[in-house]
C-alpha cells in the first residue's frame, strides 16, 4: 500500500569506541535493516550549531566542537570525546528536527535515532549531547508550527534534561512534558516534569497499560497539544542493562499503538523518536525500537 511516509537514520555516520563498551552501537543500522523496504530511509540530516543554541549555551557547545572538555564531561555524557561523536549527536537531532517537518505535512515523522532527554544546557548525560525534543520544542513555537507542544516520554529513565530546559515554556503553557519511568532508576536526581509518574522495578505489561490509559493519556487530552514528541523507549522490556520494568515486546507494541491511536484520533502531528534500549537479546533490542514504526504505519496510514 502507497503511503506518504518516510524515516530518518543515522546509522551511516559513525563514531570511535572503545572495545566491549556498553553503548548499543549495533541497534541502529539493525533498526534500519530491519525496515527496509516498507517504507524510504534517509540520511539524518546535520543539526546546524544555531539550532543547538535554541536549548544550550553557545559557549558551552564551543568547547564541545572543540573538544575542550574534561575527563569528568566525558564520563558524565557515557562516550569518550572526539569530532566524529559531536558530528553524530548533531545528525541524531538532525532526523529528529526532519521529522518534525514530515509529521507536519503528514501526520507523522520518524527519526531511528534520537530521544536524547538527558541533555541539559551546559551539561551532557546518559549518552545525550543536544535535547532534540526541547529543539524541536522551540523550533515549533518560534516557527508558529505549533502553539502547545506535548513531549509523551515513555523511556524507563525520566527525561530530566527535557524537564530542566522547557521549564518556561511549560510556565507559560506552550509545553507539556510527561514522564513515566522508574522511581528508583537513573537520573537519581529527578527533575520536575508537567506529570511525572514515577513507578516501581518490575512493572509489568498490566500495570504499565493501565497507567497510560488512566493517566498519561488523559492528561494529553487535558493539555490539547497542537504537536505530540514521542519518545518511544525501548528499555522498559523485560531484560534490558539499565531498565527495570518487565514489559513484553506485545506489551511495548500496546503501548505504541496507544499513543499513535491518541494521536491519529485527534489530529495532533507525531514525531517518534527512539531514545534507549539496551537488552540483553540484541535481537529484541532492535524489533523493539522497530516496533513504534511498524505501528505507525499501520494505524497512521
Amino acid at each position: 500500500m502507497l503511503h506518504p511516509f518516510r524515516a530518518y537514520s543515522p546509522a551511516d555516520f559513525g563514531f570511535p569506541l572503545p572495545e566491549g563498551h556498553r553503548f548499543p552501537y549495533y541497534k541502529y543500522a539493525g533498526v534500519r535493516d530491519r525496515l527496509a523496504g516498507l517504507l524510504p530511509i534517509l540520511d539524518t540530516p546535520q543539526l546546524t550549531w544555531a539550532d543547538a543554541t535554541l536549548a544550550h549555551d553557545p559557549l558551552w557547545l564551543r568547547r564541545w566542537r572543540r573538544g575542550e572538555v574534561d575527563a569528568r564531561e566525558q564520563r558524565e555524557f557515557g562516550l569518550p570525546w572526539s569530532p566524529e561523536v559531536v558530528t553524530r549527536a548533531l545528525r541524531a537531532a538532525g532526523g529528529s528536527l526532519a521529522a518534525l517537518h514530515d509529521a507536519l505535512a503528514v501526520g507523522w515523522g520518524a527519526n531511528l535515532a534520537g530521544g536524547t532527554h538527558h541533555a541539559f544546557l551546559d551539561r551532557a548525560a546518559g549518552f545525550c549531547l543536544v535535547n532534540d525534543a526541547a529543539i524541536l520544542t522551540r523550533v515549533a513555537l518560534r516557527d508558529g508550527l505549533a502553539r502547545r507542544v506535548a513531549v509523551i516520554d515513555l523511556d524507563v529513565h525520566q527525561g530530566d534534561g527535557t524537564a530542566s530546559l522547557l521549564a518556561p515554556e511549560m510556565a507559560s503553557g506552550r509545553a507539556f512534558t510527561l514522564s513515566i519511568h522508574g522511581a528508583r532508576n537513573y537520573p537519581f536526581r529527578k527533575e520536575t516534569s508537567s506529570l511525572d509518574i514515577g513507578l516501581g522495578d518490575g512493572v509489568g505489561n498490566a500495570e504499565y497499560l493501565r497507567t497510560l490509559r488512566a493517566e498519561a493519556l488523559p492528561a494529553l487530552d487535558a493539555f490539547r497539544p497542537d504537536l505530540l514528541l514521542y519518545l518511544a523507549g525501548a528499555d522498559v522490556l523485560a531484560g534490558d542493562r539499565f531498565g527495570r520494568f518487565a514489559l513484553t515486546l506485545d506489551g511495548v507494541h500496546e503501548r505504541n499503538r496507544a499513543v499513535l491511536a491518541w494521536a491519529r484520533d485527534t489530529s495532533v502531528p507525531v514525531v517518534t523518536m527512539m531514545a534507549g534500549g539496551y537488552n540483553r537479546d540484541h535481537t529484541l533490542t532492535v524489533e523493539a525500537h522497530a516496533s513504534v514504526v511498524l505501528d505507525a504505519l499501520d494505524i497512521m496510514s
